[in-house]
C-alpha cells in the first residue's frame, strides 16, 4: 500500500524547481508511505512515490520503467492475481527486475494496452507516463477501494494545470493549485454526508469513478468506463447452491488477500458474521492476531463478543476502549486525514483500531463490503413491506400522504409519508442527515440546490429491470460504499500507515453477488441470509446470527454531558459558522438535543465536523 503524486509540467520546465515541488507534495502524504520514496521528472511530467512496503520489500521501489524506458508507472494498491499474469507475461518475452504486482501492471499495459485493466484482480489506483506518446494512463479498481483524485484549471497564464494524487492534501503543496472551497455543493453534502459525483468541496479537484480509466494527452483529459456493475440474477438455483458457492469462493478470496504478501497479517474482529468470517479463514494459513476496539460503555461496545469469538477461534486479539477525551481530541486529524469532510462516527473508532493494529502489523483484512454485496442492511426489507401497498394507486397514496402529514405522531406516519414516492425518491441516503427540504435552514444564505434523487435516480434507471431490493443495494455500491465506507476504510488505515485489504469486495465475490436472486439475501426476516446459511457452517451458531450492529457509538449520550456539548457550541458560535450556517437555527439543534427534547446527533455531527475541517484545510493550513 502506497501513494503516488504528480502533474504535468505543461510550461513549466525547470526541473529542479518541479522536482522539489513532487517531493514537496509527496512529503504531504507520507503517512501512506514512511518506508521509501523515490521521483520521476522529465520535461513533460513529475512524478512522486511513498512506499508501504508489502511485496518484495527489497525490490519493490516506484516510479518503476520499462525495459526501454519509455514508461513510468506510479501505483498503489495490491493485485492479487499478479503472479499468474506475471506467468503469461514471462511466456511473451517480457522480463522482470523485480518481483512485484507493479511490474506486472507496466508490462501488461505494454502488451494489452488499456485492455490489461480487465484482467487485474484486486484494488488499485495508478498512473502511466508514454514518454513516446507524451500520454498519461490512468485507472481505478472496480469497486473504489484506492482512492484517485486530479485537479483540473487553468493558471493565470491560460497554461493547463493538471495534477493527480492519491489524497487531496498532496495539492496543497503545489504552487499552481488554487485552494477554493466548492461551496455550491454544501446542500449535496448536508443531504448525502459525502459530495454524490464525481466533483469535491474543493472546486477544480475531482475523483476518478471506480471502474473508469483517464488519458491525458495534448493538454485534454478523457475518461471512460471499463467495467459496468450489472445484475445477472439466475433464479433457477437453490439455497444450497448458492451457500456453497458462497463458501467456496470466499475461501479463495480470503486466501488470496491473506497470502499475497512478504510481511505479517493481521485481522479486524467486530461481533458480526463479516469479520468472523474473515478470521476462521484466516486462521487457516498463519498464526492469526486479530484486534478490536471499544467503549467503556459496556451498551455500546462489543468488545466482549469479539473477544469470545476470538478464544473459541484460538487467534490472539488485541483490544481497546476508547474514551470520549480521545474520541474528541482526535476527531480534527480525523477529518485531514480525511481530505473532506466524513461525519460517520464509525470513522473515529477505526481510526484507534487502525492504530492498534498497525503497532503489531502492516496488513490487515476487514470484512467491508459485504452488506452491500449481500443485503445486510435492516432497510432492504423495506421493499417487502411496501410491496402490497404500492400497488395502491398513486393518487390514493398521496391522499394518504397528505392526510398523515397534518397529523401528530403516530405509528405508521413515516411508512404513509414515505409510500406516495417510487423507489428513486424514496430511498436515497440524505435521511441519514439533512432533509433536502431543510437545507435553506441550516445553510446561512441561499445556495440553488438539487433535489437528491436528482443525483440517484440515474443509478435505479440503470437497473431498471431487477427488483426493489437489488435496486437498492445497486446504488448503495456506487454510492454509500465508494463515497463513505471505502473512504474512511483508506483513510484511517492510511493515517496509520497500515495496509487494509478487503476480501468481500474482490471481483470473483462479485460475479456470485450479482447472480443471486433477492429471496436469498433477505429471507425469513433474515439480513444476508445466504451469506449467513455459508458462514454457519464454519461459526459459532451465535456469531453466525448476530445482528448488525456497526461501529457504534455513545456520541449521542456524550453531546448531552457539559464537557463535549460546550467543545461543540464554541465551534457553533465561532467564525466558521457564522460564515456558513445559520448559528441561531444550529444552536438550537444542538440545546435540543442536550435538553433531550430531540435526538439531533447526526446532525450536530455533521456540522461540527465540518467546521473542524474547514479549519484544518482553510484556516491552519
Amino acid at each position: 500500500m502506497c501513494g503516488f503524486v504528480g502533474f504535468v509540467n505543461d510550461g513549466v520546465n525547470d526541473r529542479k524547481e518541479n522536482e522539489n515541488v513532487v517531493r514537496a507534495m509527496a512529503d504531504r502524504i507520507v503517512h501512506r508511505g514512511p518506508d521509501q520514496d523515490d521521483y520521476y521528472v522529465d520535461d513533460e511530467v513529475s512524478l512522486g512515490f511513498r512506499r508501504l512496503s508489502i511485496i518484495d520489500l527489497e525490490g519493490g521501489s516506484q516510479p518503476i520503467t520499462s525495459a526501454d524506458g519509455t514508461k513510468v508507472l506510479v501505483f498503489n494498491g495490491e493485485i492479487y492475481n499478479f503472479k499468474d499474469l506475471r506467468e503469461e507475461l514471462l511466456e511473451k518475452g517480457y522480463t522482470f527486475k523485480t518481483q512485484t504486482d507493479s511490474e506486472t501492471i507496466l508490462h501488461g499495459y505494454e502488451e494489452w494496452g488499456k485492455d490489461v485493466l480487465s484482467r487485474l484482480r484486486g484494488m488499485f489506483a495508478f498512473v502511466i507516463w508514454d514518454s513516446v506518446e507524451k500520454k498519461l494512463f490512468g485507472a481505478r479498481d472496480i469497486f473504489g477501494i484506492k482512492p484517485f483524485f486530479y485537479y483540473l484549471n487553468k493558471d493565470a497564464e491560460n497554461k493547463n494545470v493538471f495534477l493527480f494524487a492519491s489524497e487531496i492534501k498532496a495539492f496543497l503543496s503545489n504552487p499552481r493549485f488554487v485552494k477554493e472551497l466548492n461551496e455550491e455543493r454544501l446542500p449535496d453534502f448536508l443531504c448525502f454526508e459525502y459530495i454524490p459525483t464525481n466533483q469535491t468541496l474543493f472546486r477544480n479537484v475531482y475523483k476518478l469513478e471506480p471502474g473508469s480509466y483517464f488519458e491525458y494527452q495534448n493538454g485534454k483529459l478523457t475518461q471512460d468506463r471499463y467495467f459496468e456493475l450489472k445484475y445477472n440474477i439466475d433464479n433457477e438455483k437453490d439455497e444450497e447452491y448458492w451457500a456453497d458457492l458462497i463458501d467456496e469462493t470466499f475461501k479463495g478470496s480470503t486466501t488470496i488477500h491473506a497470502l499475497t504478501a512478504d510481511v505479517e497479517v493481521g485481522c479486524f474482529l467486530s461481533s458480526g458474521v463479516d469479520s468472523s468470517f474473515v478470521v476462521h479463514e484466516m486462521k487457516k494459513h498463519m498464526d492469526l492476531k486479530s484486534f478490536s476496539v471499544g467503549y467503556a460503555e459496556e451498551k455500546y461496545s462489543e468488545l466482549k463478543y469479539a473477544q469470545r469469538f476470538a478464544e473459541i477461534e484460538g487467534v490472539k486479539n488485541f483490544s481497546k476502549k476508547i474514551t470520549a477525551d480521545e474520541f474528541f481530541e482526535k476527531t480534527p486529524q480525523i477529518q485531514y486525514y480525511m481530505d473532506e469532510p466524513l461525519p460517520n462516527p464509525s470513522a473515529i473508532p477505526l481510526y484507534f483500531l487502525t492504530k492498534l493494529a498497525s503497532e503489531q502489523v502492516k496488513v490487515v483484512l476487514s470484512g467491508e463490503g459485504a452488506d452491500e454485496l449481500f443485503g445486510g442492511y435492516h432497510y432492504y426489507h423495506e421493499p417487502l413491506d411496501f410491496e402490497k401497498y404500492m400497488k395502491l394507486p398513486q393518487g390514493i397514496r398521496s391522499g394518504l400522504a397528505a392526510v398523515a402529514s397534518k397529523l401528530p405522531d403516530f405509528h405508521g406516519k413515516r411508512f404513509l409519508m414515505r409510500g406516495k414516492y417510487p423507489m428513486s425518491q424514496r430511498y436515497i441516503r440524505n435521511n441519514y442527515v439533512f432533509n433536502h427540504r431543510d437545507v435553506d435552514k441550516v445553510l446561512g444564505k441561499k445556495i440553488p440546490s438539487q433535489d437528491p434523487s436528482y443525483y440517484t435516480k440515474p443509478y435505479f434507471d440503470a437497473c431498471a429491470d431487477v427488483d426493489d431490493i437489488s435496486k437498492m443495494q445497486y446504488v448503495d455500491i456506487k454510492t454509500w460504499l465508494v463515497q463513505d465506507i471505502l473512504v474512511k476504510a483508506d483513510r484511517m488505515s492510511m493515517a496509520n500507515s497500515l495496509e487494509l485489504r478487503v476480501p468481500f469486495l474482490d471481483k470473483e465475490m462479485l460475479k456470485v453477488a450479482m447472480q443471486i436472486p433477492a429471496k436469498y439475501r433477505i429471507a425469513n426476516g433474515t439480513t444476508k441470509y445466504i451469506l449467513r446459511k455459508a458462514a454457519i457452517r464454519n461459526l459459532p451458531d451465535e456469531t453466525a446470527k448476530m445482528v448488525k450492529k456497526g461501529f457504534l457509538t455513545p456520541l449521542n449520550d456524550w453531546l448531552r454531558q457539559d464537557k463535549y456539548y460546550n467543545m461543540v457550541k464554541e465551534k457553533f458560535e465561532g467564525e466558521v459558522a457564522a460564515r456558513y450556517f445559520n448559528q441561531e437555527y444550529i444552536m438550537k439543534l444542538l440545546n435540543d438535543h442536550k435538553e433531550g427534547t430531540a435526538k439531533n446527533m447526526k446532525k450536530i455531527w455533521m456540522i461540527y465536523v465540518f467546521i473542524l475541517w474547514y479549519e484544518q484545510y482553510f484556516v491552519y493550513a
